[in-house]
Formats: structure tokens, C-alpha cells, sequence
């Protein structure tokens, strides 16, 4: 049986939201552990830019967008509704999607390599990403998950970089005014599904093995 090909790196929060998706989704994979230091020519050769994520569904489909890998799982399977029905919900999460991939990435970026940006001290880059985290707080005060009372495509493409950042300065996220975020983090951390798609893979060498995940 010929199965998808993932090229993936365990710890880029892109490549874990689209394992996410197709764990969940019930979509098995090839999975290619890479070493960004040292990218095989198979990537470079499906996919120019040889960022990661990188799903090759078929000889004629590659997908290279995180997200469009995580849509593309659920529009095949979705068996816990993470896709909202209703119009204005997937609107919503659309938005709040891409204010993670945009702004708050490029603060995370700045915060978690400050050094590379001696311009300003870290705390200043954090403050710039609390903007981010404070409305997600808002959110998780009203509700369980970020669009309603359950996990959605949202939760599940964001969780990722707030668990990175998070780890950046762990003692100082654990005493900031966001607890509600802390709770909701706490929860997608401990899930089994989490736990499922962050196994550890030897990298991938042209003539390996297949691993099918």
C-alpha cells in the first residue's frame, strides 16, 4: 500500500499541528524525520523551499503549507469536528489563525532568539507576544477552547506556538496573569493525541526503512 509522505521535525510547531491533523483525521503516513541542518534531496525535489511540513499525497499532489496539510486531513475524515460548520465560526478561526501565523509568530521568533535581535531586550519581545496571549485569556475565560465548548480547528493550530512559547521562559509563564491559557495548554499537553504525535524518529535517509505513522 503507497501511503502519504510526511517530512516533518518533531519540535517546528507547523509540522505538530499538521501531525495533529492527521492523527486525527485516522490518515497514516510515511513519516520522514529531518534534519534542517542537513535536508535530504528527496524534499528539496518535491517541494523548492524545503520548509516543513511537507506532505506528498501523490505524485501529481504536495502540500507545503502547514495548515493546508491540517485542512486537507479534516476535509477527508473529521471525526471530532474540528472543521466548524457553521460559517462565521470557520471565519473566526480563520482569523484568529493567521493573527498566530503573523504577528504573534514574528514576536515568538524575536522572543525565543533574542539575541539574533539585540535591538530591543527580550522582555520587550514577550510584551510584544502578551498582546496575542492576552486575547486568547479573554477567550478561554468565556469558554472551555477558543471558538466554543469544544476543541476546533483553532485550539489545534494554535496550541503549538503557545507551547513554545512557553517554554522560552517557563518559570515566568507560569506565574503570568493568564491562567486560563495555562489551563487550556495544561489540558492539550496532557491529551494522548498530543502525546501520540510527538514519538521521536531517527532522521530520514534516502534507502531507510519505511515508518509508517
Amino acid at each position: 500500500m503507497n501511503y502519504p509522505v510526511l517530512y516533518s521535525f518533531r519540535r517546528c510547531p507547523y509540522a505538530i499541528r499538521a501531525r495533529l491533523a492527521l492523527r486525527a483525521s485516522g490518515i497514516r503516513v510515511a513519516i520522514r524525520e529531518v534534519v534542517l541542518a542537513d535536508k535530504p534531496a528527496a524534499l528539496r525535489q518535491v517541494f523548492a523551499r524545503a520548509t516543513v511540513p511537507v506532505l506528498v499525497v501523490n505524485q501529481t499532489e504536495v502540500i507545503g503549507e502547514s495548515l493546508d496539510i491540517m485542512l486537507w486531513a479534516l476535509q477527508q475524515y473529521d471525526p471530532q469536528g474540528w472543521l466548524p460548520v457553521d460559517a462565521t465560526l470557520m471565519a473566526e478561526s480563520r482569523r484568529l489563525i493567521a493573527a498566530n501565523d503573523g504577528e504573534f509568530k514574528q514576536a515568538l521568533d524575536r522572543y525565543k532568539y533574542a539575541d539574533r535581535f539585540p535591538e530591543q531586550p527580550q522582555a520587550f519581545y514577550r510584551v510584544e507576544a502578551e498582546r496575542f496571549l492576552a486575547l486568547l485569556e479573554k477567550r478561554l475565560v468565556q469558554s472551555p477552547y477558543l471558538l466554543c465548548e469544544r476543541l476546533t480547528l483553532a485550539d489545534m493550530a494554535i496550541f503549538p506556538f503557545i507551547r513554545q512559547f512557553a517554554n522560552v521562559e517557563r518559570d515566568w509563564f507560569e506565574q503570568s496573569p493568564y491562567p486560563q491559557l495555562r489551563r487550556w495548554l495544561a489540558s492539550l499537553l496532557r491529551s494522548p493525541l498530543f502525546v501520540s504525535v510527538m514519538v521521536k524518529y531517527v532522521p530520514w535517509r534516502e534507502g531507510d526503512p519505511v515508518v509508517i505513522c
